[in-house]
């Protein structure tokens, strides 16, 4: 299926592994020229642009946003942040809440900021974000991602409906439990307080997924690459899961 992205400029944030490097691997395949945004500026194809930038830094953000005027054009941004650390609601610090609105919402926030004028000058546009599972259904012991991440969701449902009439779509992808460090880390983590090893806690995770496996990266990057085209144009606003039935809610 040809997505009619060929030619047209992404922004790929948090890209060099897991969810956002799949998503720029799908944008790139469809011939959207990409350029991958991470800490340390590695692609995992050839044909990706890097660069390197800290987003939970002040300083990493300017470097983006210096990045983004230097290229001129910005067709697609598919914003994406790392997780926070695990942990639950209580007890939870001032500094760590702020710390993680400002690692993982604000970059998002700013970075679209400096695409959409352009994006609506030319008429045309799509911010793709990359959210949790969680902002439908919260996550046990991930209170900090579960909270800002639904901050986040508010944010782009009101930015949808302030720039569809410029041809611009806001949507976001709910991954359920994909194949990355991150969910590995995770087992991993929990593997250690429950002291069971950690294939039996991802078998035990698995049971709860309809579909009886994690999903691949691939299987996500391709969900994006979607909402990144043409044929997505009537589609915004949205929140699209990518779980294998995990969310049992409608």
């Amino acid at each position: 299926m040809d997505l009619g992205i060929a030619g047209k400029v992404a922004l790929v944030l948090g890209a060099s592994k897991g969810l956002g490097a799949a998503s720029a691997e799908a944008l790139t395949a469809e011939g959207a020229v990409v350029h991958a945004v991470s800490r340390s500026g590695t692609v995992t194809d050839p044909q990706l642009h890097g660069f390197a930038a800290d987003l939970s830094t002040a300083e990493g953000v300017a470097a983006v946003l210096a990045h983004v005027a230097a290229i001129g054009q910005i067709d697609i941004l598919v914003a994406n942040t790392g997780g926070p650390r695990p942990g639950g609601a209580q007890g939870v610090s001032s500094e760590d809440w702020a710390g993680a609105f400002a690692a993982l919402a604000i970059p998002l926030f700013r970075i679209a900021d400096a695409v959409l004028p352009g994006m609506i000058a030319r008429g045309w546009g799509r911010i793709v974000t990359i959210g949790s599972s969680g902002i439908e259904q919260p996550i046990p012991g991930l209170a900090l991602s579960n909270a800002v991440r639904g901050s986040v969701a508010g944010w782009s449902k009101t930015l949808s409906a302030e720039v569809a009439a410029h041809g611009i779509t806001v949507n976001m992808v709910l991954p359920g439990r994909i194949d990355t460090d991150r969910v590995r880390a995770l087992d991993a983590g929990r593997a250690s307080r429950s002291g069971e090893d950690i294939a039996a806690v991802k078998a035990a995770a698995e049971r709860e997924i309809p579909a009886g496996r994690y999903g691949r990266a691939a299987e996500f990057g391709a969900v994006v690459a979607f909402l990144a085209g043409t044929g997505a144009s009537y589609v915004t606003g949205s929140m699209l899961r990518v779980d294998g039935g995990l969310i049992r809610s409608l």
